[in-house]
């Protein structure tokens, strides 16, 4: 055998592997694997007024063909809050974040019942922590239970970075509030999975979904480090394709909320866990079950 033709056959294995490698890494570098259920894309949009009235800083608020802009200044920020509250359901928003210098700047979507309880709320939260223009954004989601966000700062924070640049364009992100389980959704993909262990660690009182930008330059930004400079301003969020299907508070006691899993499956499915699993895995930066700084007892449920 020619010792050319003998060098190739032995180099195959190896450039098999270097293929195989090559299309795992293109696998990762595209995102996720699927999902392989895009349930978001069954429920239909509902325009801004249909849905939400302004809360907050409506001088910060622009509505243009069915796009709201949002913004903070060093005058104000802005928020905006749902018509109804809800006991269950979906809810989303398609949201482009700002580039740039964003330090000390929040963009929400979240579920709350502050207003109705005071001092004594319950709230599920996505928010956007600003950053500085070397440092990806991260995505901070949370939970609070009867309280835990007021005197008693209870948070069950894990956080993200995103396998994409959130300030290209806009991207779905998602709470499902099940009586069984709240899931965390960006792009249909799941990314947290909070389950009910007991009522004592779960929020089961009405809420509304609201949006806002706000200054948090105490905390939101690598804890505090970097404030919101007003030579930036203004600090933009940008949100569209608003989704709300559930369970008002009005709804009838036989109300169920939107499945988000293939027929046949109660929680997520397999394709699903695994899909989760993988943005845990790569992109995960904090977890509150795994931080040894926390009192444990107060958290039960990890």
């Amino acid at each position: 055998m020619p010792s050319s033709l003998s060098s190739f056959l032995h180099m195959v294995p190896i450039l098999s592997l270097l293929v195989l490698s090559c299309v795992i890494c293109s696998s990762s570098a595209q995102g996720p694997p699927s999902p392989g259920y895009y349930p978001s894309s069954k429920i239909s949009p509902v325009s801004f007024y249909q849905g939400f009235t302004n809360l907050w800083g409506p001088r910060h608020q622009r509505l243009d063909q069915g796009s709201l802009t949002i913004w903070l200044d060093s005058n104000s920020g802005s928020g905006f809050k749902s018509l109804h509250s809800y006991r269950s359901g979906y809810f989303g928003a398609a949201i482009k974040l700002q580039p740039g210098y964003t330090a000390g700047v929040i963009t929400s979507l979240y579920l709350s019942n502050n207003q109705d309880h005071p001092g004594n709320h319950d709230e599920i939260d996505i928010e956007f922590l600003g950053t500085t223009p070397d440092k990806p954004y991260v995505l901070q989601t949370n939970v609070y239970i009867r309280g835990s966000g007021d005197g008693n700062i209870i948070g069950r924070e894990m956080k993200f970075h995103l396998w994409f640049d959130p300030t290209q364009d806009f991207h779905n992100y998602g709470i499902l509030w099940k009586p069984s389980e709240i899931i965390f959704f960006v792009d249909d993909v799941p990314i947290r999975r909070y389950p009910r262990k007991s009522e004592a660690t779960y929020p089961s009182r009405s809420m509304y979904v609201y949006g806002s930008i706000w200054d948090a330059s105490s905390w939101a930004t690598e804890d505090g480090k970097y404030k919101a400079n007003y030579n930036y301003q203004p600090f933009v969020g940008r949100y569209k394709n608003f989704k709300l299907q559930g369970c008002t508070s009005e709804s009838s006691a036989s109300c169920k909320p939107p499945s988000f899993s293939p027929s046949g499956f109660g929680s997520l499915s397999p394709q699903q866990f695994r899909a989760m699993q993988w943005v845990q895995n790569n992109y995960m930066v904090y977890n509150y079950c795994h931080d040894p700084r926390r009192d444990h007892t107060l958290i039960p449920e990890c």
